[in-house]
């Protein structure tokens, strides 16, 4: 009989230790520390099912140039966002893991694609909600199919023995911190048996050539719960992100092996479900019946989309001695950047003043080509002057007060047009090559916060 050997392990990161510590040297946490089991028995490491390996049969090296490949065709889902988010559609034999907050619309987005999927056979898998609960969610979606099938169990070994039997073509696993395999003595959720039922999920995966979707939780820290290896494991990483209190909500890729990492998807909340959002711009831009001063429209890359986007800012004395820098969905370390070269580069007086800037959808954006529709904004505010609504900028503020060129400004300058706008300001270096007559909208090219100001307010 094989020794029993344990081991510890951080919730919280995942770190391995041969003995107990308080404080986690990887990631600081306190009391995360937990034995867990690691020996199993023999030859059921990563195993899905009895006898799927034959020791007559290994894998020999291959010159490259000899190997065949052919490309692999995907499964389109009908929902866009998601099908450009994965890179065209759902890779055969691809283990994607999705994470969020709590209640931010993971398990319905999954639900909602195996009900789209009329015709192909899904098996979801839930741990921690009933068929009856499932049921009722499903009730409250405008789509039917006769090819869902739910299942509500947690044992590995059990849910294999349904997958033998059904024979689905896609598995979804929500979630899989809920799993737990009998070859290892630990907890549900722990470091071991996340890393366990992941191994023989991606196994089953690869072998099989089904694709399984894996619904993860998060930390407090917004980064997938259990051990970093588990986002090596898979092929695609999701981050379904968006505040609980709004409607709008963002899914971005931070891993993928079959696509890029630079798209991301837009959905909208509603009581039947979520829906795609098409044309971003139109709903992230507020409908307003008079001018304000303080607002300004910035065009934006959100990975390979262009989007425009409202930033709002509001400048007052400091009524409490000390002047507040407040941001909401922007880098606040940028924006104090951004107000030390205004006072120094542009000669405003803000160190005395309270400033609030705020990105209107509940997006949170990184764009640097947003500097200078920030700015903009500060500047309105502090003025008290509004800006023309058919105006609209995209541009990098330098420490030096110069306004440099932003990429991909083609996509910006056409997303601009097309939504209506009747200007663009933008970096005099970001025109080269370019040609405004293919453009239906002016094209301002400015090189420092003075002649933006002189455009605008003079």
């Amino acid at each position: 009989m094989a020794k029993i050997k344990t081991a510890y392990f951080c919730q919280n990161c995942g770190v391995e230790s041969a003995k107990w510590v308080g404080k986690c040297p990887s990631c600081g946490e306190w009391n995360t520390y937990v034995e867990e089991v690691v020996q199993k028995e023999d030859g059921q490491r990563g195993a899905w099912k009895s006898g799927n390996s034959d020791p007559k049969k290994a894998n020999k090296p291959k010159k490259l140039k000899e190997i065949n490949y052919e490309e692999q065709s995907r499964l389109v889902t009908g929902d866009e966002e998601l099908d450009r988010v994965l890179g065209g559609g759902i890779v055969p034999g691809s283990l994607v893991l999705i994470g969020g907050e709590p209640g931010i619309g993971k398990s319905t987005l999954m639900l909602q694609i195996a009900l789209m999927l009329a015709q192909t056979k899904i098996l979801y898998v839930s741990g921690e909600e009933s068929e009856n609960q499932i049921k009722m969610r499903s009730e409250r979606m405008k789509y039917q199919s006769d090819q869902c099938y739910v299942l509500s169990e947690t044992n590995t070994q059990q849910i294999f023995q349904q997958i033998e039997l059904l024979k689905p073509e896609i598995l979804v696993i929500d979630s899989i911190q809920t799993l737990h395999s009998q070859y290892v003595a630990s907890a549900a959720g722990s470091v071991s048996q996340v890393r366990e039922c992941t191994a023989e999920l991606m196994k089953f995966a690869k072998q099989t050539g089904t694709p399984v979707f894996l619904i993860g939780h998060i930390t407090k820290d917004g980064s997938i719960a259990g051990p970093k290896i588990l986002e090596h494991m898979v092929d695609t990483v999701l981050q379904f992100e968006g505040d609980r209190h709004l409607s709008y909500r963002i899914l971005r890729t931070s891993k993928n092996r079959f696509g890029s990492t630079n798209e991301l998807g837009i959905y909208e909340m509603h009581a039947d479900g979520l829906k795609a959002v098409n044309n971003p711009s139109e709903i992230l831009l507020t409908q307003r019946e008079e001018q304000l001063n303080g607002v300004a429209i910035g065009a934006m890359l959100e990975g390979n989309r262009p989007l425009l986007i409202e930033i709002q800012s509001l400048v007052s004395p400091a009524t409490y001695g000390t002047p507040q820098r407040s941001s909401t969905g922007h880098d606040a370390k940028r924006l104090n950047m951004l107000l030390a070269v205004l006072e120094k580069r542009g000669g405003m007086r803000l160190g005395q003043q309270d400033v609030f800037l705020n990105v209107a959808g509940g997006l949170r954006v990184d764009d640097p080509g947003l500097d200078l529709s920030v700015c903009a904004s500060i500047i309105s505010s502090h003025e008290d002057s509004p800006i023309d609504p058919g105006t609209c900028f995209a541009g990098e503020i330098g420490l030096g007060g110069e306004i440099r060129a932003v990429n991909r400004i083609e996509s910006r300058i056409a997303e601009a047009a097309k939504m209506g706008f009747k200007r663009i300001i933008l970096s005099k270096y970001a025109i080269k090559g370019l040609d405004p007559r293919k453009f239906a909208i002016e094209i301002l090219p400015v090189g420092k916060l003075e002649e933006m100001y002189r455009h605008l307010f003079l």
